[in-house]
């Protein structure tokens, strides 16, 4: 397991990339995920990632996290090799889960997300690539 990425509500993909690309991050490549109604850009740091994240809705649960907090950190999505499982696992315990079941993410990669009062205040992704 490993940090897959961290999401970055922002309202400007190309704006909010400028200061990342300063630093010699590269936005590797930008597309939409219409589970989530967003745009996404990755920008690979390592073996992780940097995730922007732009609403193409205004029901966008990322237009409502930003609504209410601002942009910022929205969340941090864990790599694992089996999402289902995991859930299943999590599900058994009592886990409060946003997702039940796996839904399409970013890069073709499966995800589901754990309840932020799980998990102290964080919103945890759980993200399998295929």
């Amino acid at each position: 397991m490993h940090i897959d990425h961290i999401g970055i509500a922002v309202k400007n993909i190309q704006e909010a990339a400028q200061v990342y690309e300063l630093l010699g991050l590269e936005v590797k490549n930008i597309e939409e995920v219409p589970s989530q109604k967003v745009r996404v850009a990755m920008l690979p740091l390592g073996e992780s990632k940097i995730e922007l994240l732009e609403p193409t809705d205004p029901e966008s649960p990322i237009q409502k996290f930003m609504d209410k907090k601002g942009s910022g950190i929205h969340h941090l999505a864990v790599a694992v090799d089996d999402v289902a499982a995991e859930l299943e696992k999590l599900k058994k315990e009592g886990v409060r889960l946003i997702n039940e079941e796996p839904v399409p993410g970013a890069g073709g990669a499966l995800i589901a997300f754990v309840h932020p009062k799980e998990t102290q205040g964080v919103l945890l992704e759980l993200c399998q690539h295929k």
